[in-house]
């Protein structure tokens, strides 16, 4: 018996998973750097803006105060990361700078593999994502006609929470485990895992796992090691 036999669908986190974040947005914090005459690193500054991003998300949930939308917490986040730099930037910079999220492109190896994919799974993103902004990305960046597109927002809180999850499998008709999540991101995968989803983790990074008894049932470096382990 094949060891994902009863896996139905593939729900795929986007922001690093799909997408290129760190070589799609780097080039522009550079720019935009240069343009402040500062000598911050635009590789450093990226690292340090991308865990304050998930600290707005995490702080987002807990507080309860209402869901502020993915691209809502990434500008907290680069704001946060500006000033801990000390760069000063107006409002209008910072607005005119986000717009480079628009840019976003996907990892080489990924169109390949979902067309690899897609004969066996239902492929659905599942994402933190504002559902305007996946919409766009799928459409106009990934350029892949997905089965599906589910945004937090249905739940109204950002993953790791259980909702998440649990809301996907529903809007799938599906069991948790019927659903197996891709992702890059190690709490993402742990989240899935701990609500009953098969998971794997796309470790493009190189990071280690959290300490955790819910661990991937498939680590690999890339979606081509993906399909290997998913074809099997």
């Amino acid at each position: 018996m094949k060891k994902f036999s009863n896996i139905k669908a593939l729900t795929f986190d986007l922001f690093g998973t799909i997408l290129d974040l760190g070589g799609s947005l780097t080039p522009f914090i550079a720019q935009f750097l240069k343009s402040k005459g500062s000598e911050v690193s635009p590789e450093g500054f990226w690292g340090q803006w991308r865990g304050r991003q998930r600290i707005e998300q995490y702080q987002d949930t807990i507080m309860m105060l209402g869901h502020s939308g993915y691209l809502e917490t990434a500008r907290r986040g680069f704001v946060y990361t500006l000033r801990l730099n000390g760069v000063e930037a107006s409002d209008e910079e910072v607005e005119h700078f986000m717009r480079a999220w628009q840019e976003l492109s996907p990892f080489p190896e990924v169109l390949p593999a979902l067309e690899r994919l897609k004969s066996r799974y239902k492929l659905v993103i599942l994402s933190n994502g504002n559902p305007h902004f996946l919409d766009y990305l799928a459409e106009n960046r990934v350029r892949w006609d997905f089965d599906d597109i589910i945004s937090v927002e249905l739940a109204g809180a950002f993953k790791p929470h259980p909702g998440v999850y649990r809301r996907a499998a529903r809007e799938l008709g599906l069991e948790v485990s019927e659903c197996l999540m891709v992702s890059a991101n190690s709490f993402d995968v742990m989240g899935a895992r701990a609500c009953g989803y098969s998971a794997a983790f796309v470790n493009r990074y190189g990071l280690p796992y959290e300490d955790t008894p819910y661990l991937p049932d498939v680590t690999v470096t890339d979606f081509t090691e993906l399909v290997d382990a998913l074809l099997i």
